[in-house]
């Protein structure tokens, strides 16, 4: 009944078949087939072809009222795809860690801000479980974990290698005889332990140390425990805390030696009464991605925010 609509709405505009036709680029023979094509469909005539200039009929009436509806509905529609298509609108929903979430996002959201600030951004905190939940429900868009997620559910895009360095309180007296290992500020600051000859220093040289570290099951525990153990001892353990940034602060009160990502301690401001220490295996480096589902459609919003997520802090070669 609305396919012509917008012939139709042209005769009525012009109030004449011949004008309408010039304006629409078709013939007055096929502009008129096409009107009385609606007529015949509807079962009543549209315009009042025995007045000069031509006139609605009551039918008529009703429907070019609808007729004007419809197009204001497409327009809003097209709008909005517009807006869309340009961000001046938009939603865009992340899940992080504590320690991304305050550390690593923020300079990338305020970037994604700048150059579109009609999106509205939403972050949720959460530890890996709640997070991958978030994720497989659709309550976030994208994920950035350390954590290795399953790839046969979700794709991933690469931020960043991650490092897990030893902060050791400066006053023990094993460091004196470790100069050799220390980092110093400037090094962190630089990234000069990316490079492959920097030294890491024998582990099982702490062995006798107290430690701080995080609670069973997190990650960074996990890898914790495996570096002590390849190194051939079981740490003295203190204290256990849920938060990286806890456990760094607690370290740095000189009660003992903690486990801290480099991404941490080149955020915060490092402290002159701690010892910063690279570690090797492989259980002292781990990827950090960003998540998505696999096989979601990506909005154009999850499309820009992706492609600024560069690949940081990778190891040289």
């Amino acid at each position: 009944m609305f396919t012509w609509k917008k012939y139709i709405y042209e005769v009525y505009r012009e109030k004449s078949f011949s004008k309408a036709a010039q304006n629409l680029y078709i013939s007055q023979p096929s502009l008129s087939a096409r009107v009385k094509k609606v007529e015949n469909e509807i079962g009543f005539p549209l315009f009042d072809r025995s007045t000069s200039p031509l006139q609605l009929t009551e039918v008529g009436e009703v429907y070019i009222k609808a007729a004007e509806e419809i197009f204001q509905i497409e327009q809003r529609v097209e709008n909005y795809i517009n807006n869309l298509t340009t961000l001046k609108i938009g939603n865009l929903s992340l899940g992080a860690s504590n320690i991304f979430a305050a550390y690593v996002l923020p300079p990338i959201v305020t970037d994604f801000k700048k150059k579109f600030p009609d999106v509205t951004i939403q972050i949720t905190e959460g530890n890996t479980s709640r997070l991958e939940s978030l994720l497989s429900n659709n309550y976030v868009d994208f994920v950035i974990d350390n954590y290795h997620y399953d790839s046969t559910l979700y794709d991933r895009k690469l931020y960043c290698m991650e490092n897990i360095f030893l902060a050791v309180p400066r006053h023990f007296e094993v460091n004196d005889s470790l100069k050799q290992y220390q980092l110093s500020l400037e090094c962190i600051q630089n990234k000069d332990y990316l490079q492959k000859d920097f030294p890491c220093v024998p582990l099982d040289r702490f062995a006798d140390l107290p430690f701080i570290t995080l609670s069973p099951g997190n990650d960074t525990r996990i890898r914790a425990d495996r570096l002590c153990r390849e190194a051939g001892f079981h740490p003295h353990i203190l204290l256990e805390l849920d938060q990286q940034s806890t456990a760094y602060m607690a370290a740095s009160t000189q009660l003992g030696a903690t486990f801290i990502s480099d991404i941490l301690v080149r955020q915060l401001p490092a402290f002159e009464n701690l010892v910063y220490y690279k570690l090797a295996g492989d259980s002292a480096r781990r990827q950090v991605y960003f998540y998505y589902k696999n096989h979601k459609y990506k909005t154009r919003a999850m499309e820009e925010f992706l492609s600024m997520t560069h690949l940081t802090n990778l190891p040289s070669v």
